[in-house]
């Protein structure tokens, strides 16, 4: 990643997260370690910051809001929502996100909603050679369009769209419970003027 997008990066992710209201206590302690880490290490969103990093990611929710789309992870051997790291070219945290869950989903058009619905730090054991890696997952929600048919990438297993009450497991259950929270709470942009918004990245 360049000087000058590593800059630009860092400066949008240090304005989200402090112009983020988050929804609970233990999410604005998460967001005050975000912000911390960052203003620590101009470099703290690209995977060579170890063993601490950002990352984000995307929930994908059908347009009717019924279904989220997730990844079966090749390494992990789990069900995820979509997302990953920051590349070179990545202006902005949700244009990354967004980058991300296009390449992954294989979907052209997906209506991102500005601004995080969660935040999340979890060690990842296979990201690298070094052991006790943590992500600081920065978490987005993305709509997408009625009908919209979906691919599995080469980092994926399996792509599938999934019941939102019938996920594979508790923790998925309460990050889309987030994000549907915030899907009936916010406006989502309309027509086809996501990546715009989001300043999308070169791919």
């Amino acid at each position: 990643m360049s000087t000058d997008h590593r800059a630009r990066l860092h400066t949008d992710a240090l304005a989200v997260l402090l112009s983020w209201e988050p929804p609970s206590a233990v999410q604005a302690a998460l967001r005050d370690r975000y912000v911390a880490h960052l203003r620590a290490h101009p470099g703290g969103l690209t995977r060579e910051c170890r063993p601490v990093h950002l990352t984000a990611s995307t929930v994908v929710l059908s347009a009717d809001r019924s279904q989220v789309l997730l990844t079966l992870h090749a390494k992990a051997q789990r069900w995820f929502q979509l997302g990953g790291h920051c590349e070179p070219g990545d202006a902005t945290l949700a244009g990354a996100a967004l980058r991300e869950a296009t390449e992954e989903s294989g979907i052209d058009g997906l209506r991102l909603l500005p601004g995080p619905v969660h935040l999340d730090e979890h060690e990842v054991p296979f990201c690298g050679p070094a052991a006790d890696v943590h992500h600081l997952d920065v978490r987005f929600l993305a709509v997408a369009p009625v009908g919209v048919a979906h691919h599995t990438s080469e980092e994926s297993l399996d792509v599938r769209w999934w019941p939102v009450d019938d996920l594979p497991d508790a923790e998925l259950a309460d990050l889309v419970a987030h994000a549907l929270a915030q899907s009936t709470s916010e406006a989502l942009p309309a027509g086809d003027s996501t990546w715009a918004a989001a300043d999308q990245p070169s791919r």
